[in-house]
């Protein structure tokens, strides 16, 4: 058993669902199993899978957040692991989509742009996902102060 202060945890055997005198490659089998279930990369959760577009990795400019760095604008969108897939206002403008700011609101200036796509690696894990961007895409929002 695995006891962390108080509390009494599952022995690993329990964790893996194999029994103590278990073989060795049944140990590996199910340990491996268990990893490629759990992991981050791996997980899907029901609304994800419902969603072809999420589960393609594919994210549309308007789902970013915006929040003012100073210098530069870091759009961000949430990966399951936990942390974002970020790029900022001078990467956009690099390849032809520069934000505009006008008092609180920030515009996406698009005359005569190109149908673009950029992609996102997380902070963290190993997920990438694709942004898609074109002359339709509606970035108008609002900066909280």
């Amino acid at each position: 058993m695995i006891q962390s202060g108080n509390l009494t945890s599952k022995a690993h055997y329990e964790i893996l669902y194999v029994e103590e005198d278990s073989s060795f490659e049944e140990i590996h089998t199910c340990y491996r199993s268990s990893i490629l279930s759990f992991h981050p990369d791996k997980m899907l959760t029901a609304s994800e899978t419902s969603n072809p577009e999420q589960e393609s990795g594919n994210i549309r400019l308007e789902d970013l957040s915006i929040e003012d760095a100073g210098d530069v604008f870091e759009l961000s969108y949430d990966c399951r692991c936990g942390d974002y897939f970020v790029i900022n206002s001078s990467e956009l403008a690099d390849i032809g989509y520069p934000l505009l700011k006008n008092g609180s609101k920030i515009y996406l200036q698009t005359p005569r742009s190109l149908p673009a796509s950029v992609v996102l690696p997380c902070g963290s894990c190993s997920l990438k996902a694709l942004l898609l961007i074109n002359a339709d895409s509606k970035l108008q929002t609002e900066l909280s102060n």
